[in-house]
C-alpha cells in the first residue's frame, strides 16, 4: 500500500504560485461578498423612499418600519425622521461595503450583526419576504469574512 503525498512532485516555484492564487481567490472572493453591502444600500433606498420609486414588498428595514409604526409622537417631524434615518442605514451600509471591500473584516462582522438585529424587528412587523433578503445578505457577508480569515491564515503561514 502506498500512501499519497499530497503536492508531491511539485517544486516550490509551483507551490508558492498555487498559493498566491488561492490567496488571489480568497481576496476575489471577499471583495464579491462586500459588493453585497452596496446591494444592500441601493435596495434599502429603493424601499425606503429614498428613490422616486418605492417598492417595499421584498424590501423592507424592520428598524424603520418600527419607527413608523411608534414614532406618532414626533408628529409632523414623524416623516423628517424617517427619510433622516433610511439616509444614515443607507450612509452605514456603503461605508460597510467601502471598508470590506478593502479587507476588513469587522465589516462583515457589523453587517451581520446590523441585519441580524434588523431580522428581529423584521419578525415582529411580519415582512417574512424582507426576512429572507436579510438571511441572503448576512449569509454572503459570513462568507466574505471567512474568506478573509482564510486570507489572513494563508499569509500568516506564508510569512
Amino acid at each position: 500500500m502506498q500512501t499519497l503525498n499530497v503536492g508531491a512532485g511539485r517544486t516550490d516555484t509551483e507551490y508558492n504560485e498555487a498559493e498566491e492564487q488561492r490567496r488571489a481567490d480568497l481576496r476575489a472572493e471577499s471583495r464579491s461578498a462586500a459588493d453585497f453591502f452596496f446591494w444592500a444600500a441601493g435596495l434599502a433606498a429603493l424601499g425606503t423612499g429614498l428613490l422616486p420609486v418605492r417598492l417595499n414588498i421584498l424590501v423592507s428595514i424592520g428598524a424603520l418600519d418600527l419607527l413608523g409604526f411608534y414614532g406618532s409622537p414626533l408628529g409632523p417631524l414623524s416623516p423628517f425622521a424617517l427619510r433622516i434615518a433610511a439616509a444614515m442605514w443607507v450612509v452605514v451600509l456603503l461605508g460597510l461595503g467601502f471598508a470590506g471591500r478593502n479587507g476588513h473584516r469587522w465589516a462583515f462582522l457589523a453587517g451581520m450583526v446590523l441585519y441580524g438585529a434588523d431580522m428581529i424587528a423584521l419578525v415582529v412587523t411580519f415582512s417574512f419576504l424582507a426576512f429572507a433578503v436579510h438571511a441572503v445578505f448576512i449569509f454572503k457577508w459570513f462568507q466574505g469574512q471567512k474568506a478573509l480569515k482564510n486570507l489572513n491564515e494563508a499569509h500568516i503561514q506564508s510569512v
